[in-house]
């Protein structure tokens, strides 16, 4: 089971809980891609922490989502994990000016950069 919330007005802030995996992946895909189209460039942070599990699927569109310009927020020991492993993979291309920051264990993190713990 997974359960998607969107909220927020200037800043869209999207919160992930439950499973992504099987279908539920297919289901964050559509919803990300209407979110995308109808909230244009606008801030997007997508928050984790209610993540109980992510799949290989599921963990790629998470690392699409953040290339896309989603700001990536975990504090929980697996979604800062997962948000690590998503900005490491992310790091072997070359950031852009404008790339989202992903968060971890309280910090920021630009793709192609390391965070210090």
């Amino acid at each position: 089971m997974l359960r998607i919330t969107i909220t927020g007005a200037e800043e869209t802030i999207v919160t992930v809980e439950g499973r992504l995996s099987g279908p539920w992946v297919e289901e964050l895909d559509r919803c990300w891609t209407g979110l995308v189209a109808a909230r244009g460039a606008g801030p997007i942070r997508v928050r984790l922490d209610g993540l109980t599990f992510a799949d290989a699927a599921g963990k790629g569109l998470l690392r699409t989502m953040h290339v896309q310009g989603a700001a990536l927020e975990g504090s929980e020991c697996m979604t800062r994990a997962i948000v690590e492993e998503i900005a490491g993979a992310c790091s072997t291309s070359a950031p852009s000016a404008d790339s989202a920051p992903v968060r971890g264990r309280g910090s920021t993190t630009r793709p192609g950069s390391r965070s210090k713990t």
